[in-house]
């Protein structure tokens, strides 16, 4: 054996593989494996050493070089057979005793391709086969299909004919792969923040689960930034907050569950937890790294039910409400000396608080905002204390949420005592809403750290500047969109459509694999019900984000519609963000409605102007690959939907730059070329 990576449990050329006794690959096998060995897996290793030995003895002619149980580190899992065989590389998923080609092993397949397209480096420009390999089921007929991205679609082969539908992929001499580069390749993995929390959650860094670029060098320098500022406290006995501000999709809660998880240590009596006012993230979350424990059980001894699970995830993420509210109850220090506050502008100024501690808790007298009481909770601890919050820029979206200038006010008047770090960028208008923030407080006070900003999208691999070009469009500014959007058409697609059916299938069409996709709107797009998209039926979280193509409930039916309120702070790969008339464009800037009764009106509050195009900008920066627009056509017969409230923003995004999807020959942009093979 080579010894060629650290990701594979075993790797050899082919020549190598046949020279091993099958005992010795067994033994390398299981002597990497993590969990407790099954005979199910071990019979399952046997049987495909057995396939692939029987494969080469029957060509000997042919060259390459293979990895068993290569790690796809960004979901957490493992390819059953990489093989490269001069200048393509293929992946194998074997399904032993299987005797049909069952989709879910179709996509398992496509997801490990994509994965190694996108984020390892040796396989960016390579083509990349899919094969499916169960045992037992007929022989079928495949058809070679090749995606502009060199991906194939996933060949689907039993134990006898492996070779000849590998044999039916053109290979070329000329430019073999090199193994050992290959194996060496730098892997840069932009996961979702559901893939990131299960991987926090099983004991991964931040370092492993993030790209190597300008994105991830950003988060790791923030992570050790704060991981810095908490020795600081803990060593001087101080009590400290810090803000970290960042860009959309910027990784702000990746970098808040990285310390929550890496200071969520109860042996050493230094808890933390992360905390969140936006229920459907927590609710996800929480349900994801239940299930994807149960799910890492069951390849142990240690199995756990469901409810324990849960109760684990609880700990580590928590409502903010429900933190609130033991507060209240209890007049003693959290057991928490770390506290992460998710999307700390979202927290409620003093009116909104005390109207909800009145009507909802009974307490007429409460005369606090929340950044002030939650504050007061931790100034409880008598040694140390710190407490971070992430801060969206222009993410503001509700009735009564302060944004930063409340966290600065009560720190000024109440808590002199404490340290505050912020970074340059936090003067930025979209922070402030134009008020000033921290030149009150004594200046050896406040420390200015840049690390504290995360100025890169890592949401999209595909481009960094998406949210750029979404703040230039709400904005107002053509010219920038414009050229933003030139800069980045040929990595992250973006089209508009007045076809909603058109717009569904764009979205099945260029998701592959288990990428998921899905609609959204805003909650005040109460006129796109004649479309068939109703906000007011409520979604479920955690099965609209986490259920499978199965379950009608999911994002993938594309039946149900998420508001901003449901999918802010969470992701998909693929989005149509369907426009109703209460954000119209005009030249002379955005015009507000509501639509109350059976009329629109015009919102004339300034606040709730800035709620509604907050709102916008989170559903349109949702998307890691890919976004369709949907703006409907208006009719002459529904005094509710005038085309004088659709056509101005359809032709606005049109003179940007975005094409149009007019019929459905204009959806399929990725299939190059596909041949029928025998």
């Amino acid at each position: 054996m080579t010894g060629l990576i650290q990701r594979a449990y075993y790797s050899n050329s082919i020549e190598g593989f046949l020279g091993d006794s099958n005992e010795q690959i067994l033994g390398m096998l299981s002597n990497h494996h993590q969990f407790a060995l099954e005979d199910l897996q071990k019979n399952a290793w046997i049987e495909q050493i057995a396939i692939l030995k029987g494969l080469f003895l029957s060509q000997p002619d042919l060259s390459g070089h293979l990895f068993f149980e290569y790690a796809i580190p960004r979901m957490g899992k493992r390819v059953d057979v990489v093989l490269l065989l001069q200048d393509v590389i293929f992946v194998l998923e074997f399904k032993v005793g299987e005797e049909a080609y069952p989709q879910y092993a179709i996509d398992q397949a496509v997801d490990y391709c994509l994965d190694l397209k996108n984020f390892h480096e040796q396989s960016h420009n390579r083509k990349i086969v899919p094969v499916l390999v169960s045992t037992q089921a007929p022989a079928v007929s495949n058809a070679i299909e090749i995606s502009s991205d060199e991906v194939f679609s996933t060949l689907r082969t039993n134990q006898h004919n492996l070779l000849d539908v590998i044999r039916q992929v053109p290979i070329r001499i000329q430019a073999p792969i090199s193994p050992n580069v290959w194996a060496r390749s730098s892997y840069k993995p932009t996961p979702t923040i559901i893939e990131a929390a299960q991987a926090l959650y099983r004991g991964h860094s931040v370092t492993e689960i993030s790209r190597s670029d300008s994105g991830a060098i950003n988060l790791s320098r923030t992570a050790n930034a704060i991981s810095q500022i908490i020795e600081k406290s803990k060593k001087g006995h101080r009590k400290s907050i810090c803000f970290i501000t960042g860009v959309p999709g910027a990784g702000k809660t990746l970098a808040g569950l990285n310390i929550a998880n890496l200071r969520h240590d109860f042996e050493t009596e230094e808890h933390a937890v992360f905390l969140s006012g936006n229920g459907p993230l927590v609710e996800v979350l929480r349900e994801a790294l239940a299930r994807n424990e149960v799910q890492d059980s069951k390849k142990s001894t240690n199995r756990i039910t469901k409810n324990m699970a849960l109760t684990k995830a609880r700990a580590f993420i928590q409502n903010i409400h429900h933190f609130r509210d033991d507060s209240l109850r209890n007049s003693k220090p959290p057991i928490e000396k770390v506290v992460v506050f998710d999307e700390a502008q979202r927290a409620w100024n003093e009116k909104q608080t005390a109207s909800f501690m009145k009507q909802k808790k009974g307490l007429p007298d409460f005369r606090m905002s929340e950044p002030d009481f939650l504050i007061s909770v931790m100034d409880r601890h008598q040694d140390w204390a710190v407490i971070i919050c992430l801060i969206g820029g222009g993410q503001e979206i509700n009735k009564g949420e302060a944004g930063l200038p409340e966290w600065f006010c009560a720190l000024e008047e109440d808590y002199p005592h404490w340290d505050v770090y912020v970074s340059d960028k936090l003067s930025d208008d979209e922070y402030t809403m134009g008020n000033s923030l921290y030149q009150h407080i004594r200046e050896n006070r406040t420390f200015l750290n840049q690390e504290l900003h995360l100025g890169v999208s890592v949401r999209s691999f595909r481009s960094e500047k998406q949210s750029d070009l979404v703040k230039a469009m709400l904005d107002n500014r053509p010219e920038d969109a414009t050229a933003l959007f030139f800069e980045l058409k040929n990595k992250f697609p973006i089209v508009v459509t007045r076809n909603l059916a058109i717009a569904k299938e764009w979205l099945r069409n260029h998701a592959r694999g288990s990428e998921r996709y899905g609609l959204v709107a805003s909650s005040g797009a109460n006129r796109l019900r004649p479309m068939g998209i109703n906000i007011k039926a409520k979604i479920d979280p955690k099965n609209w984000f986490l259920n499978g193509k199965d379950d009608v409930r999911s994002s993938y039916f594309l039946e149900e519609v998420a508001t901003e309120f449901d999918i802010q702070g969470l992701e998909l790969d693929w989005v149509c963000v369907s426009w109703d008339g209460n954000l119209c464009y005009s030249p002379s800037g955005w015009q507000y409605r509501n639509f109350s009764g059976t009329r629109w009106q015009n919102i004339k509050d300034e606040s709730r102007q800035l709620y509604l195009k907050n709102a916008y900008r989170v559903l349109l920066t949702r998307a890691r690959q890919g976004l369709v627009i949907f703006v409907p056509n208006g009719s002459t017969d529904d005094h509710t939907r005038p085309h004088s409230l659709y056509d101005p923003t359809f032709d606005y995004l049109r003179r940007i730059g975005i094409p149009e999807l007019i019929k459905p020959s204009d959806i399929s942009l990725l299939k190059t070329s596909s041949m029928r093979a025998s």
